[in-house]
């Protein structure tokens, strides 16, 4: 048998190596004499296993599952062998023992096995080295398949190399987490401990004040038992001093009594002093004194009985002062009532002004540190198609936001110039029925003059017909009839990406507000009859029909075409139409211009205006109507509430569009909406946002001035 190779055993000797215990460290010269010893035992093994069988000699495959029973040969034809042992083939037994070499094999490993010693913690890597070696000896036996073996063990070696070091990369963290561990049971013991400690304490201190509360009630006890006793004595000093006193008038009016009579006597030992008749004196005297005895002691009573009250003129005095300051007291309190209620809203209204403020503050922050220089729009000049003068014309009184759109719209509309198909949507339920379509269809590629005379002609159909279908279905319809069935979808899908696109048109948007379900078509026809009524009305006053108004005519008109206008909205209006606060009014306006629209269906600044008051004014009519319900948007509203602060809000509302509002807002046919007195307080029920997007959807506007409610 052929010896290891020098890469093989080193390798062999370095698996070896890292049996070796954490921690401990090997001299070089122990090392390099233990590797030569290791390979010359490996080298006597395998010349005693090749001296006692030869890997030339036949190696018969024994199956892993048959130990001791027989197997057939089963030789190739084209071998040697097998010609040798063509001849013999009848003589030859059918049945086999295990071969040699494989005994010899299982003999060496289970020698092996019981020479090491599995009582250390390295057993287990010792156990691998028997194994090693005799897969080494089949890996020089067989030199077929030498590479693929020792690729194998190759790369068992590695990967049992890589567990190794991360067995001892592992090792301080179990050493740290034994550690951390104990210092975590200590903490543990050292809390319950304190609890134990705390718990004892409080076991203790509430034993002290149930002491003191018992003895409090003992105090309290005696403290009531003494009371009792000194109000018992009480009223005995109170009944002594009271017999007391009467004993003490009585003596008086004896004295007084006796000190009489001597006078009386007196007086009778000498009865010409006076030169009257003594009897009569007498008789008199003893009157005046009983007069007296009886006076002194009503006078006494009286003292008694009313010496604390006050007489009733003062009474009354005090009463009617007493009564005006409880009317100042009931004054003060009310204002200070408000003045609380006024100070808590100042409160409020404080602190989330501070709220608001440190909010502006971080967003002005944040602004500050993210915030570019503002663009230089000069340089789309060259970008967009036209070149400079039709960049300032798109650009002329527009904000950068609206620059922006405008710059996505051609940017945009460059992208749909070059796409040949769209792709379809499918026929899925948030699909419109006019754009449910699997496949592709052609991107036609009109202008936006194109789209805007088609839409303005279908909007000419929709209101001459009055078609009561719905909107979407009456669109495609109308591009059925105009283009034909084969081309209507693909009109449908050109023009829904040009009106999606186009926000900053006016007939695009609100023909996709109407398309897509966010504005009632009501809104646009009611905006076209206000224009041609404004128009009707400029026209009858130009009395002369030279299409000239002076600017007192345009003022008047405007403000009987719009009673409800405030002064300053008419001054915008009459701005918008040319006018300025310098010039004259006898200045004449061609008024013909102010209906006029270009090519891609952009009216002039007045009309703009128009419709830009019509939608400030519909916000401010909801938030009124909010305002008058009192409620959170997430709150739930009745029908009868809803009437009621309409009517209140609007009180020339009549009942056809008071209903009509009802209905839009609580999405009820106008049959079906009860009468006024007869719906019940729970019945219809809607949230309050629910209910103002509906009505912001439709054309909502006030019919009359709101009644001025009395000054407090």
């Amino acid at each position: 048998m052929a010896s290891l190779k020098p890469q093989q055993l080193s390798f062999t000797t370095t698996s070896r190596t890292h049996l070796r215990p954490l921690g401990v460290t090997i001299d070089d010269s122990l090392l390099t004499e233990t590797k030569s010893t290791q390979k010359r035992k490996l080298s006597q093994k395998r010349k005693t296993l090749s001296g006692s069988f030869s890997t030339g000699s036949h190696l018969s495959p024994w199956p892993t599952y048959i130990s001791d029973q027989t197997i057939l040969h089963n030789r190739k034809p084209c071998s040697d062998d097998y010609r040798k042992r063509a001849g013999s083939w009848q003589q030859q037994p059918l049945g086999t023992t295990k071969p040699r070499y494989l005994e010899q094999l299982e003999n060496y490993l289970h020698k092996e096995l019981l020479l090491l010693d599995l009582g250390t913690d390295s057993a287990q890597e010792l156990r691998l080295q028997p194994y090693r070696e005799i897969f080494e000896f089949f890996i020089e036996d067989f030199k077929t398949y030498k590479p693929l073996l020792s690729s194998i063990k190759n790369a068992y070696e590695v990967m049992l190399a890589h567990q190794r070091e991360k067995i001892r990369a592992l090792e301080p963290l179990k050493a740290k987490l034994v550690t951390v561990n104990e210092d975590c049971n200590e903490r543990i013991l050292a809390m319950r401990a304190e609890e134990r400690y705390e718990i004892s304490m409080l076991k203790k201190e509430k034993m002290n004040l149930l002491k003191l509360i018992d003895k409090k009630n003992e105090e309290k006890i005696s403290l009531q038992s003494e009371v009792t006793k000194l109000r018992k004595n009480l009223a005995e000093e109170y009944l002594h001093y009271l017999s007391e006193r009467d004993a003490r008038k009585i003596l008086i009016a004896d004295l007084n009594e006796l000190r009489y009579q001597r006078e009386d006597m007196s007086l009778a030992q000498y009865p010409g002093i006076w030169g009257e008749d003594p009897v009569k004196l007498t008789v008199a005297l003893k009157m005046a004194r009983q007069d007296l005895t009886r006076m002194q002691m009503e006078l006494n009573t009286m003292k008694a009985n009313f010496g604390d009250v006050v007489p009733r003129r003062d009474f009354e005095m005090q009463e009617k002062t007493n009564k005006d300051l409880q009317e100042q007291l009931d004054s003060l309190k009310d204002d200070y009532e408000e003045v609380r209620k006024e100070h808590e809203m100042l409160l409020q209204l404080h602190m989330s002004t501070l709220r608001e403020r440190d909010q502006f503050y971080a967003e002005l922050q944040e602004i500050q540190r993210t915030s570019t220089p503002r663009p230089d729009w000069s340089k789309c000049e060259d970008v967009v198609a036209g070149g400079r003068d039709r960049w300032h014309v798109l650009a002329e009184g527009k904000n950068s936001d609206q620059l922006v759109d405008v710059l996505l719209e051609e940017i945009g509309e460059g992208l749909l110039r070059e796409k040949d198909f769209f792709p379809g949507l499918g026929y899925g339920e948030s699909i419109p029925a006019f754009l449910q379509f699997d496949g592709i269809v052609e991107n036609k590629k009109p202008t936006k003059k194109d789209v805007v005379n088609i839409l303005k002609d279908a909007w000419k159909e929709r209101i001459a017909e009055e078609q009561k279908e719905k909107f979407p279905d009456f669109f495609f319809n109308f591009l059925e009839r105009r283009f034909g069935p084969s081309d209507a979808m693909a009109w449908a899908y050109t023009i829904f990406e040009y009106i999606k696109l186009f926000h900053s048109n006016e007939v695009m948007n609100q023909f996709y507000a109407v398309l897509m379900g966010k504005r009632k078509e009501s809104v646009y026809i009611k905006q076209k009859e206000t224009i041609a009524q404004l128009l009707k009305e400029m026209t009858h006053a130009d009395s002369q029909n030279e299409g000239l108004l002076t600017m007192e005519q345009l003022s008047t008109v405007l403000r009987s075409t719009f009673p409800f206008k405030k002064d300053e909205k008419i001054q915008e209006l009459m701005e918008a139409g040319g006018w300025h606060p310098s010039s004259s009014n006898a200045d004449l306006v061609n008024y013909r211009l102010l209906f006029m629209e270009d090519e891609e269906g952009q009216s002039v600044p007045f009309l703009q205006k128009l419709w830009e008051q019509y939608l400030n004014e519909k916000d401010e009519y909801l938030y009124e109507l909010k305002q008058e319900l009192g409620l959170e948007l997430h709150d739930k509203v009745t029908l009868p509430k809803l009437r009621e602060a309409l009517m209140t809000i609007d009180p020339s509302l009549d009942k056809q569009t008071l209903n009509g509002y009802l209905s839009q807002a609580f999405q009820f046919p106008v049959t079906e909406l009860p009468e006024e007195g007869e719906e019940k307080e729970e019945g219809t029920v809607i949230q309050l946002q629910t209910a103002l997007e509906q009505l912001q959807m439709s054309d909502v506007r006030r019919m009359g001035p709101r009644e001025q409610e009395p000054a407090t």
